[in-house]
């Protein structure tokens, strides 16, 4: 099979928001920590009345579904993904506010001026970028002085890796963003960068759920000898009073320019 390109896996892989839907809801079914990964990006986003803020790759909006009195504080929000589906699917769960627009977005090549934007996030994309110092530089040049960039991410031991070694295969791949490698990577951007984590973990109940979401990743799947009947019979040895219990450290940087 002929390999893809970056565009190519990532249009394949995000054409349509039903593999991110699903990944997004073993997290919302089956994590330890009640407050939500996106409602705790927020006690720390400054937002104020007034600002310009711009979001690459906003999937299906999900991050502002809770927060639409944020969005409402703002003179302009710019939601953007490389993904046509995923804009169509965040406009359909967020309406179209005036002060909204909804744009396909690369970050290496940001249609915007110099200075524009208080804020920008890139939260869970950064390592789908095949050039991250392009695409930083160009965050940088479209931040205000002073303004603020959010880039969530997680650890290079995923969900994957560790449901991987349960399952006694070798899933070992290099992350090109993480919580590990992250800091270094925005240092010679950003005048301070700060990294916060996210306690957590899953507990599921219902490993019909878990073997889908690991059949989303293509890594996986090209990589996993067993049917998902078959990975969900080893894993149900791992269970203890009905529940495998997986660890997982999403977290974020705090850059400022």
């Amino acid at each position: 099979m002929a390999e893809l390109s970056h565009k190519e896996y990532v249009e394949k892989q995000y054409q349509k928001s039903d593999n991110l839907s699903t990944r997004i809801s073993i997290h919302d079914k089956y994590s330890v920590n009640k407050l939500g990964l996106n409602n705790w990006y927020f006690t720390f986003y400054e937002i104020k009345e007034g600002m310009k803020i711009l979001e690459l790759g906003c999937g299906t909006g999900a991050l502002w579904m809770d927060h639409k009195e944020e969005l409402a504080k703002c003179e302009q929000v710019v939601l953007s993904d490389f993904s046509e589906g995923m804009i169509e699917t965040a406009k359909k769960n967020l309406g179209e506010p005036a002060n909204v627009q909804f744009q396909t977005i690369d970050i290496q090549d940001i249609p915007f001026a110099d200075d524009t934007f208080d804020i920008v996030i890139a939260n869970y994309m950064l390592y789908h970028v095949p050039d991250i110092k392009k695409g930083l530089s160009e965050v940088k040049r479209v931040l205000k002085k002073g303004g603020f960039f959010y880039a969530g991410t997680t650890s290079e031991v995923s969900i994957m890796d560790h449901v991987a070694k349960y399952l006694e295969m070798d899933l070992h791949y290099d992350v090109a963003f993480s919580l590990e490698n992250g800091g270094k990577q925005l240092e010679p951007f950003f005048t301070t960068v700060e990294k916060k984590i996210y306690e957590d973990a899953l507990e599921v109940t219902n490993l019909d759920d878990l073997v889908d979401y690991m059949f989303t990743g293509d890594i996986f799947k090209s990589a996993c000898p067993f049917t998902k009947e078959e990975v969900k019979e080893k894993l149900t040895k791992y269970m203890v009073n009905g529940c495998l219990r997986i660890p997982k450290q999403p977290g974020a940087f705090v850059c400022v320019k």
